[in-house]
C-alpha cells in the first residue's frame, strides 16, 4: 500500500502538472468507483494530501477525494493515453491524461463538498502532538508498532516506515505503547519526520509495484535499514535482523539494538 511518502510524492508531482488546468473529460472505466459528476470544465486549484489520501480541489469549492488503498497508482501521459491493464479512470486535460492504475480494484473515489478539514489528522510531517499521544497511549496495551500504524491516531505511517522509525529510535516494535515514555515519543516524532522527508526526496519506496506519477520507481528501498532485511546484518550494531508478526503484518527489527 502506498504510504505517506509515496502519496506526498504524488501530490507534489500532480501539483506541478494539473494545478490551474481545466478538466476536459473524465471517463470512469470501472463501475465499482461509482458515478462522479460535475468535474468537466472545472479548474484544479490545489492538490492536497490527507494521510494516505489525495484531494483535488476545484474552482467551485468541491473536492475529489482519492484513496489508492493497496495497489492503486497514478500515471501521467502527455500524449494520447495508452490504456494499460487495470486502468480504472482517465481524466483528460489539455496538457495530458491522468490515469488510475489499480490491479486489485480497492482504490476509492468520491466527490466532497468543499476542502476537507485537516485539523483532526496527526500528520508526522507536521506534528504528532506528542502530549496527546502519550495520554492516549497510557490507556493502550497495543504494540507501539500497531499504534504508529493506527490511521485514527497518526495518518500516513504504514508497515515499512513504522519498522524503520522504531529501529531508528531503538524501540522494540512489540513493546506495549503505554510503556513508551514521553521522551521516547519525542524521539519517535523527530525520527518519523526525518525518515519520511528522506523517503519523499527519494519518491518513495519500491519493493513491489509502486511507481510515481511518471512511471518511475522510488529509490528509498536502497536506504532501508531493517524492512525486508531478515537474516542480514544490522547496519548499526551488526546484530541479525529478525522478522516477527505483529497485527498480522511482517515486522522487521534488530533484537540486539531494539531490546526494549
Amino acid at each position: 500500500m502506498p504510504e505517506l511518502p509515496e502519496v506526498e510524492s504524488l501530490r507534489r508531482q500532480l501539483s506541478e502538472v494539473i494545478v490551474n488546468e481545466k478538466i476536459i473529460d473524465m471517463k470512469i472505466l470501472d463501475r465499482r468507483l461509482g458515478v462522479i459528476n460535475g468535474v468537466i470544465g472545472r479548474r484544479v486549484e490545489a492538490v492536497n494530501r490527507e494521510g494516505k489520501a489525495l484531494t483535488i480541489l476545484f474552482d467551485n469549492g468541491r473536492s475529489l477525494l482519492l484513496h489508492l488503498r493497496m495497489t492503486g497508482r497514478m500515471l501521467w501521459q502527455s500524449c494520447s493515453p495508452a490504456l494499460l491493464p487495470h486502468t480504472r479512470f482517465v481524466i483528460r486535460f489539455s496538457s495530458g491524461h491522468l490515469l488510475l492504475i489499480d490491479p486489485r480494484r480497492f482504490a476509492t473515489l468520491a466527490m466532497t463538498e468543499g476542502e476537507r478539514p485537516l485539523a483532526f489528522v496527526r500528520d508526522p510531517l507536521r506534528a504528532l502532538r506528542v502530549k496527546e499521544l502519550v495520554e492516549i497511549a497510557k490507556r493502550r496495551m497495543l504494540p507501539v508498532k500497531s499504534f504508529l500504524m493506527d490511521q485514527r491516531l497518526i495518518a500516513g505511517i504504514g508497515n515499512i516506515y513504522a519498522c524503520e522509525i522504531l529501529h531508528a529510535v531503538s524501540i522494540k516494535p512489540s513493546r506495549p505503547s503505554r510503556e513508551v515514555a514521553f521522551s521516547e515519543w519525542r524521539r519517535i516524532e523527530k525520527a518519523a519526520k526525518k525518515i519520511l522527508e528522506r523517503a519523499i526526496a527519494c519518491r518513495g519506496t519500491t519493493v513491489s509495484d509502486w511507481r510515481d506519477l511518471f512511471g518511475e520507481k522510488g529509490s528509498y528501498q536502497d536506504e532501508l535499514r531493517v524492512y525486508g532485511r531478515e537474516g542480514l546484518q544490522c547496519l548499526r550494531c551488526r546484530g541479525t535482523i529478525a522478522r516477527i508478526a505483529i497485527g498480522g503484518r511482517g515486522t522487521f527489527f534488530c533484537p540486539s539494538c531494539q531490546q526494549r
